[in-house]
């Protein structure tokens, strides 16, 4: 298992500045229009609307603008999803799973555990003077984050992920930001009743471990595990997912058949990393934002549980 953890940072200033924008992204009245740009890929628009209504409950839109289209709206602990290829659902969650990382900008002092944060200086960034923050790993087992929030608010103006070697995988690029005293009228159109009803999901048993992780990067846990049957009487499946509240990692398992590839597979795609490996008698599939390095390490260290 991963080693203890590192004594939380106590800097005055960094802990200012996590609330200041802990506070911002809850509390106030925003439209934000963002790029994110990945290697390989064409830069994604994005329309980003956040609204406290008079009952202090948050609303919030996202809506990718390229392409056949896809909107998120949440009202409270309501997300409802509209997309071009399926009918409109709705799930019970108190956050939109988006470009933007909820968890950093909703609850960042969690993640003092995992990275250290380190106040640069201050740039400008989309004609707005920013304060520079950059977040390192304490392990050096996940990418950094180089952070510019808007020097007023404490709003995010540009999210940079970069890997151990300075290499940029990822960017959030702000373009406008405009805050207001009162929600955007587009929330005033919302109907509560209109909205497509929550899908209920079965509980899940409890199951016992067939193979377990014994490298876990600093900072995170376990916070999911599922073992079902494959069809044609190919053995279990094992999943386990690993997380640090930013950074989530899908673990695989599976008996390994003759015709698994001897040779570990790599794949990237932007910042996600996608590595398979067979490790004595079992295939292990890692899926997450993580360096190639440490997926391997994550897939070496599976062992079969006594």
């Amino acid at each position: 298992m991963a080693s203890a953890q590192v004594g939380l940072i106590q800097d005055p200033n960094v802990l200012m500045w996590l609330d200041k924008m802990a506070n911002a992204k809850t509390h106030l009245n925003y439209t934000v229009s963002f790029v994110l740009s990945k290697p390989g890929s064409d830069p994604q628009p994005y329309l980003w609307r956040h609204g406290v209504n008079e009952h202090g409950i948050e609303m919030e839109q996202l809506d990718q603008l390229n392409g056949p289209g896809r909107e998120v709206v949440r009202v409270g602990d309501k997300v409802s999803y509209f997309e071009s290829h399926r009918a409109p659902y709705s799930l019970a969650s108190g956050y939109i799973i988006g470009p933007m990382p909820n968890v950093l900008l909703t609850d960042p002092k969690s993640l003092l555990s995992s990275y250290d944060f380190v106040i640069i200086g201050k740039s400008r960034i989309s004609g707005k003077v920013a304060q520079q923050i950059r977040m390192i790993s304490k392990d050096k087992s996940r990418y950094g984050y180089n952070l510019w929030l808007d020097q007023e608010t404490g709003l995010p103006l540009k999210i940079n992920v970069m890997e151990l070697n300075g290499q940029k995988v990822e960017q959030i690029q702000v373009t406008e930001l405009n805050v207001t005293e009162q929600p955007d009228p587009y929330f005033a159109k919302l109907e509560a009743a209109t909205m497509p009803a929550v899908i209920q999901f079965e509980a899940t048993e409890e199951v016992d471990k067939l193979w377990q992780v014994d490298y876990v990067p600093v900072g995170m846990k376990q916070i999911k595990h599922s073992v079902r049957q494959l069809p044609d009487n190919a053995g279990p499946l094992e999943y386990f997912m690993l997380s640090d509240g930013l950074v989530d990692i899908s673990v695989y398992m599976q008996q390994a058949t003759a015709s698994a590839a001897e040779s570990d597979i790599v794949a990237r795609f932007g910042s996600d990393i996608y590595f398979s490996r067979k490790q004595g008698p079992v295939l292990v599939t890692v899926i997450g934002k993580i360096p190639a390095n440490t997926a391997n390490s994550i897939a070496a260290s599976v062992i079969k549980v006594q």
